[in-house]
């Protein structure tokens, strides 16, 4: 059990990295160009930017990269023989991240939640349903009902706490 949970958190690596760049490396060009919707709200709004999508979809390349290098044969060898495969699935896992984060974004913007205010689940889980979704095509030997739950369950501890001490050290606005 414990060597399932821990390749579980290996494979997810890679979108942990890429949902948490942005903080760091973000800013510049919204990524919606400040375009508004019907409703009068931004499509994403002022704190999605171009180049915080690209630094984060990087960062999972370069962790699945990384990764391809450290855990060959290694107990926790997610893709034995085939570190291109831990390349693909950290592009698509980033990808899939960035995606989902601005999906949040979106459906927060259409229920009149204001930029920088929480939304219970969708700022914990979103990105990570899409990272699934979107890494499924090269990692479905990884993505199954008790790891799917297992990562829902530390990615929303894991996220709120590494919100919680980005705000501490000064990274972030809000505390989620």
């Amino acid at each position: 059990m414990a060597l399932l949970a821990a390749k579980s958190i290996a494979f997810i690596l890679p979108s942990y990295f890429a949902n948490a760049t942005p903080v760091v490396l973000g800013g510049g060009a919204p990524i919606d160009f400040g375009r508004k919707m019907g409703d009068g709200n931004r499509l994403f709004g002022e704190g999605k930017t171009i180049r915080g999508f690209l630094s984060g979809v990087l960062a999972a390349v370069l962790v699945g990269s990384i990764q391809a290098l450290a855990l060959a044969n290694t107990p926790l060898d997610l893709f034995p023989g085939s570190p291109g495969l831990y390349v693909a699935s950290g592009f698509l896992l980033g990808l899939g991240t960035m995606v989902g984060d601005l999906a949040g974004s979106f459906v927060k913007r259409r229920q009149g939640i204001p930029q920088g205010k929480p939304s219970f689940l969708l700022d914990q889980l979103a990105f990570l349903l899409f990272a699934l979704l979107f890494s499924y095509p090269v990692a479905w030997m990884h993505i199954y009902a008790e790891s799917v739950a297992f990562l829902a369950a530390v990615t929303y501890f894991a996220h709120i706490g590494a919100n919680i001490a980005a705000n501490k050290l000064g990274l972030k606005k809000v505390p989620w």
